[in-house]
């Protein structure tokens, strides 16, 4: 019987130590995927929550030739406040990346809160008289507007 019980009990604490090594292994990936997710669900939480419209009308003249700007209103359609600064929007006019984007909240107040409205302008363009688009881009929701102009 004591042959038995020797080589027995060194494979059944082997087995425990290997066991072990796996469990520690499965811990720490299964930690690593947890907190990815958690990560990438705020950062979808944030795009979820962020939802804007242009709302200017594209036959009312948004380009002015004299002053060389693009002006729209966009509308805060989504459920949280949204930074109110140039920055913060990616402007894209007829497929150029558009550096020079001011920001004003129409209703005068600091923040830019659902359901409100800021003008977006863009200075410094030169356009040909024909069809045009503009591309707004906040925290990852997108419009696209199309209008023409006669200059």
């Amino acid at each position: 019987m004591a042959d038995v019980s020797a080589p027995s009990l060194i494979l059944f604490i082997a087995s425990l130590v290997i066991a072990a090594g796996v469990a520690g292994v499965l811990i720490d990936t299964v930690s690593g995927i947890s907190n990815a997710l958690d990560e990438r669900g705020g950062d979808v939480a944030e795009n979820i929550e962020t939802d804007i419209e242009i709302i200017s009308d594209s036959e009312a003249g948004v380009y002015n030739d004299s002053e060389r700007t693009v002006t729209l209103l966009v509308k805060n359609t989504g459920v949280r406040t949204l930074p109110a600064a140039g920055g913060t929007f990616d402007v894209i006019v007829d497929s150029e990346y558009q550096t020079n984007v001011s920001v004003t909240v129409v209703d005068g107040s600091a923040n830019w809160r659902p359901h409100g409205v800021v003008e977006v302008t863009v200075s410094g363009l030169s356009l040909d008289a024909g069809d045009h688009r503009v591309k707004v881009v906040i925290n990852g929701d997108e419009e696209i507007f199309k209008f023409r102009t006669n200059a």
